[in-house]
């Protein structure tokens, strides 16, 4: 399945939310060519979300302040809909309820005309 942009951005950065990773570890855990990842990574670096940190002759990248709020506005996001399809669902149910009700009080007093 492909995944939108935003589901890649959002795959990064949750990947880099619990500690500094190497561009291969990042590609690893998001399941990402590492050509890719580098322009998702240099997009999310020119925006302030990540920021490359380079000691001796390694590199890793970390989430900013402004990552990690972004990271907790998307997932707060995807709660809210799950949410909000679940209010959807029991509304749905609610409308449904009363007619099955109805079918069964029904059904029950016909049986009873039976016997």
């Amino acid at each position: 399945m492909r995944r939108s942009k935003l589901e890649i951005y959002e795959a990064v950065l949750g990947a880099l939310v619990r500690r500094p990773l190497g561009i291969d570890r990042i590609a690893f855990e998001t399941s990402m060519d590492c050509s890719i990842l580098r322009r998702r990574l240099d997009f999310l670096m020119e925006n302030g979300l990540v920021e490359e940190r380079v000691s001796g002759n390694k590199t890793v990248y970390a989430l900013t302040e402004r990552g990690v709020t972004v990271l907790k506005t998307l997932s707060f996001q995807k709660y809210f809909e799950k949410v909000a399809n679940t209010i959807h669902m029991m509304d749905e149910a609610l409308q449904v309820l009363p007619s099955l009700t109805n079918n069964s009080s029904n059904e029950k007093a016909n049986k009873a005309k039976e016997e």
